[in-house]
């Protein structure tokens, strides 16, 4: 029952990547069972034993973006032990991830998907959020370290650090990768952290 409850997840996942891709070539109208199906390499009668339709699948695609993008604040903690390291790593992760799935940015900046479902939009938000407060958590620890500057609002101080992606993920994704987001980044990092690193430090 385990390794069958497993094999599921596995699949489910499977198809919420695919459907990315599609996303990524087609954008979300484009997005249907049998471009799904065609990607992994299954009959579309199948994906319905895992989803009822479209509407489940995008549901299972922001779920996984969320899912990443907390997993990249994990391993940044993980892997580097003071605040200003942690916040350099997750912004390079943040890059890496957008740049491998490139219909991150056509599901999250689509009217397509918020069309007519509200419900929907607030999840977006909600997703955006948590991320927001975990880069909080992160500037708070660096206050509290005596590294980062005591006077910023660690909320304003985490939507920063986001405008530091955003904005150039868009020009990568508009330019069809000739805008180097990556070099981008890297540069924004250094004038970002002047900001934000206690001077004599």
């Amino acid at each position: 029952m385990a390794s069958e409850k497993l094999k599921t997840e596995i699949r489910r996942e499977q198809i919420a990547e695919a459907a990315l891709g599609v996303i990524a070539m087609h954008g979300i109208k484009g997005l249907n069972v049998a471009r799904i199906a065609r990607r992994i390499g299954l009959v579309p009668s199948a994906l319905y034993r895992h989803f009822r339709g479209k509407d489940e699948v995008l549901d299972a695609v922001l779920a996984m973006i969320e899912q990443r993008l907390l997993e990249n604040v994990d391993v940044a903690r993980r892997e580097q032990p003071s605040a200003p390291e942690r916040l350099q790593l997750l912004l390079r992760l943040h890059i890496k991830f957008i740049r491998e799935n490139q219909g991150v940015l056509r599901v999250i900046f689509s009217e397509d998907l918020f069309g007519g479902k509200p419900a929907r939009k607030a999840r977006v938000y909600g997703m955006i959020r948590r991320y927001l407060h975990k880069i909080e958590e992160i500037v708070r620890e660096g206050q509290a370290q005596n590294v980062f500057r005591s006077e910023l609002n660690p909320e304003t101080v985490s939507i920063m650090f986001l405008g530091l992606i955003q904005p150039a993920a868009i020009l990568w994704n508009m330019s069809d990768g000739e805008f180097d987001v990556t070099r981008h980044s890297e540069k924004a990092w250094n004038i970002f952290s002047e900001m934000i690193v206690r001077t004599g430090r």
